[in-house]
């Protein structure tokens, strides 16, 4: 009969214990480098912006998270103004569609 053996390692910094293998397993350092928090969220886009994203996507090789995070990092790069004036608008609009006098 072939017994296989785990080993304990040696205690973390943060005092967990871990389970050492012939192969692969935790190890400090290994892995993907976080780039940022991830936080999950829904978006809601005109199709027309779906089909641009993607399009992106295909011609740079990068999944949606990566271009998304492009193109918001250049619009907040670049002052992020036309998103608050573009919100502005459409609020002074749905306001004076409801009959609400304009601040």
């Amino acid at each position: 009969m072939d017994r296989k053996f785990t080993k304990i390692a040696p205690r973390e910094p943060d005092g967990q214990l871990s389970m050492m293998f012939a192969r692969g397993g935790h190890r400090s350092g290994a892995g993907r480098k976080a780039i940022g928090i991830t936080r999950k969220v829904s978006l809601t886009l005109s199709e027309p912006l779906w089909a641009e994203i993607d399009r992106r996507c295909r011609r740079t090789g990068r999944s949606r998270s990566e271009v998304l995070r492009v193109l918001l990092e250049a619009a907040v790069a670049a002052g992020g103004d036309e998103a608050e004036e573009a919100e502005e608008a459409e609020e002074a609009e749905a306001e004076e569609e409801n009959g609400e006098p304009r601040s």
